[in-house]
């Protein structure tokens, strides 16, 4: 004890630390380090308890709130005419919608918005308002900003606006069935629309987009597309017409300057496609056009070499094929030749150039002009071709004629572009300059088409001619009428006619056509009572002519070139 004394240190205690600890405390520290930990145990205890109680229970319902992400919208270029004139563009527009956890006062709210919107089912719009599980529902879309601020001025909890981009035709219902329509994300649904969509392509968006790209420019001419339109109405009203349709194209490169078809569509209005009366007739419906399809009857016995312009033909008796008898409207009471055939328009003589053809160089004449398969434009499908079942003896004469066979009134201007513009096949579009045309494809010779376009100047510019009324003077137009009785239940039915004209100019140096369409028109003091194309469908083909040429630049001349007889 002295030695660890010595040096004024404090000795260390030689038990162990646990032992040291327990004498410290004591029995009382034992008891408080024992009391936390059985606390501790019986907290975590009841935590377990509430768990298995919650889980065990099946009251608990759980609530989430469905939070619907905003519709986008789709911004789309602008559609130009070819001269850089606006057809549709997009714009900004408000659109209503509601949060349903916001709305206070149900009742005072569907009625209050019912006084600015009365056409909204009122019942609809309680069932979705009362979900208060839902966040976002929209109300009505595309709203006028007039309209819009009434129901701002509302001041109603939960409604709100949000702009978005809607498509706007300027022009409303002119070019209506080449344009098309948008549905309700202001996407493609029909028509140039469709095609933008598919070709071009479109930019999602949630706002205004700072660029949309280039804007795509028709071969449509606004002032062309204008005049064949008013002057179809005109008709329509002129000779009681139920329907009319019209188009102007190129003979040279297959752009379509225009196409018409009443009644008209306002592409703003989709659902007017729904409407029957209002089907695109140019391209959605086929026809049997009549005596206009002798162009393509001569054009084939001409061209095959089977007949010249001077062969004639006995078509002083009427032709058979077994219980039917196909007489000429007119008989001329003596032969005629092939330049006659045409001019007096005669049946039996188209059908006699028909048969000396056969049934299979007939068929292949109209495979080749792309009349017997279905075809497409940009601004959609064009209905397919009814074709007869068999090109017996009775089929083979009255397709000569243009009954029996029904063709979309496009997909024919088309052939006939093809007879007119030289002999080479060409591809209707509705873009202008487009690169990816066909290679065009000869179809008849030169000598045909020569021969043809004198026969249609002629048809025109002679008395005997049936399309004289639509001469205009100085642009040499040439042309064939056709009226066609239409099918009913039975048989065709005699005062239901679709009367049409096909015209071109100018005919020493064709460069655009014109096809006129008029739909069951009436005998009325206009047309003498009568209902032949001659009497409505030419005169009204002249009128069109008479304004649309000085717009396409061409110059009415003095001197008209000679054409063959």
């Amino acid at each position: 004890m002295r030695g660890a004394a010595k040096g004024g240190r404090r000795a260390r205690s030689s038990e162990p630390a646990p032992a040291r600890a327990e004498a410290h405390y004591g029995p009382r520290g034992r008891f408080r380090t024992r009391l936390v930990m059985l606390g501790m145990a019986a907290l975590f205890a009841c935590v377990a308890a509430q768990l298995a109680r919650l889980a065990g229970s099946g009251g608990f319902e759980m609530v989430a709130a469905i939070t619907e992400p905003m519709a986008r919208s789709y911004a789309r270029p602008d559609i130009l005419d070819r001269g850089g004139r606006l057809l549709a563009t997009d714009i900004e527009m408000p659109s209503l919608f509601a949060d349903p956890s916001l709305v206070q006062g149900l009742d005072d709210v569907t009625e209050r918005l019912g006084t600015v919107l009365p056409d909204m089912d009122q019942g609809e719009l309680r069932r979705q308002l009362s979900d208060r599980n839902r966040r976002f529902i929209w109300l009505r879309r595309g709203i006028a900003p007039k309209l819009a601020q009434q129901i701002h001025d509302l001041g109603l909890p939960g409604l709100e606006f949000r702009d978005e981009l809607r498509r706007a035709y300027p022009l409303e219902r002119l070019a209506g069935h080449v344009l098309g329509s948008v549905n309700i994300d202001n996407r493609g649904a029909s028509g140039i629309e469709r095609t933008i969509d598919e070709t071009v392509g479109v930019e999602p968006t949630h706002g205004a987009p700072s660029n949309v790209g280039l804007p795509v420019r028709l071969s449509l001419d606004l002032g062309v597309q204008h005049a064949i339109e008013d002057e179809l109405k005109a008709a329509m009203v002129r000779y009681e017409s139920k329907g009319a349709a019209g188009l102007v194209m190129d003979v040279r490169t297959g752009e379509m300057l225009a196409s018409a078809s009443l009644p008209g569509l306002d592409p703003s209005q989709p659902s007017e496609v729904l409407d029957p009366a209002r089907i695109d007739k140019i391209q959605g419906g086929t026809y049997e056009l009549g005596s206009i399809f002798k162009i393509l009857t001569v054009a084939m016995a001409l061209d095959s070499g089977k007949a010249k312009l001077d062969t004639v033909l006995d078509v002083t008796k009427p032709l058979t094929a077994g219980r039917f008898t196909i007489k000429d409207l007119h008989a001329s009471g003596r032969p005629l030749t092939v330049s006659e055939v045409f001019l007096h328009s005669s049946n039996v003589g188209s059908g006699m150039l028909a048969l000396a053809e056969g049934p299979e160089r007939q068929k292949a004449f109209l495979e080749k002009l792309g009349l017997m398969a279905p075809m497409r434009t940009e601004a959609g499908p064009v209905a397919a071709p009814q074709l007869p079942p068999q090109f017996g003896r009775a089929e083979q004469i009255t397709v000569a004629y243009g009954h029996g066979m029904a063709v979309a009134p496009i997909q024919f201007a088309a052939a006939t572009a093809a007879i007119i513009n030289g002999g080479t096949r060409v591809t209707p579009t509705y873009f202008r300059g487009r690169s990816d045309a066909p290679a065009s494809t000869r179809v008849v010779s030169a000598e045909t088409s020569n021969s043809l376009r004198g026969l249609l100047r002629r048809n025109v510019s002679e008395p005997i001619g049936t399309g004289r009324r639509a001469d205009v003077p100085g642009y040499r137009v040439g042309g064939k009428t056709g009226t066609a009785e239409m099918p009913g239940r039975g048989g065709y039915m005699e005062k239901a006619v679709v009367a049409s004209f096909l015209a071109a100019f100018p005919m020493d140096d064709p460069k655009y056509l014109v096809l006129v369409l008029l739909f069951e028109p009436k005998g009325t003091s206009e047309s003498a009572g009568e209902v032949l194309a001659g009497r409505n469908a030419a005169p009204t083909a002249g009128r069109v002519i008479a304004r649309i040429a000085p717009l396409l630049g061409v110059k009415p001349a003095a001197d008209v070139a000679q054409l063959p007889n």
